[in-house]
């Protein structure tokens, strides 16, 4: 699929998400927030407990960019964990490394971020990474190669053009955009997560 092909994909999922999920969709999201089609101006219908924990579910998936088997797998995590179920699956899926380099950044969109990684540009402690899920541990540096740095997307990172579109830094990242670096200071909580998702709704959706 083509660059403006995945846009177009990205900008439709996003109406019918009811989010914008990248500063693109944002744009055409502002003029046309309705969901997609002849009836998207149309008021929703009472949606069942079923469909209500689907597009939530579906919400939090697009929002990380994953696939189905790996929230699954991230949900049965949280469920074996101590604490609130959905709390912990944000919080597992926020120290993926696709997201911190998003998060920090690094990258403008969570599609960026993954091409960034699984293209070997990103760094943890020194040794390139290059699996989206990786899952980043406090205190951990992240980093981008010194080569990869003198590319031109990440020196547009560097100059802070990501950071400008995206949502406030969260504290659980400490971030030296100038020398593309990051460090995951500790683990992320649910309410300083920047995703929009009612958690407990995929945590029943999960449970049916």
């Amino acid at each position: 699929m083509s660059h403006s092909g995945r846009n177009r994909r990205t900008v439709r999922l996003s109406r019918a998400l009811g989010v914008p999920l990248t500063p693109k969709a944002a744009r055409y999201f502002e003029v046309r927030p309705y969901p997609p089609g002849e009836h998207g101006r149309a008021r929703r219908r009472t949606e069942s407990e079923y469909a209500l924990g689907l597009r939530q579910k579906q919400l939090l998936r697009a929002q990380y960019g994953i696939r189905e088997t790996q929230m699954r797998n991230t949900f049965d995590e949280a469920r074996r964990s101590q604490g609130r179920t959905g709390d912990v699956l944000v919080e597992l899926l926020e120290m993926r490394l696709d997201a911190l380099v998003l998060r920090a950044g690094l990258a403008r969109t969570i599609a960026q971020a993954r091409q960034a990684v699984v293209h070997r540009h990103i760094l943890v402690d020194g040794v390139r990474v290059d699996r989206p899920s990786f899952r980043v541990t406090p205190g951990q540096v992240v980093s981008v190669h010194a080569k990869s740095a003198q590319m031109t997307p990440f020196q547009v990172a560097a100059a802070g053009a990501h950071r400008d579109v995206l949502p406030t830094l969260p504290k659980y990242l400490e971030v030296d955009l100038a020398n593309l670096r990051v460090v995951l200071v500790r683990r992320p909580t649910r309410d300083e997560v920047p995703v929009t998702c009612d958690v407990s709704k995929v945590v029943e959706y999960y449970a049916r």
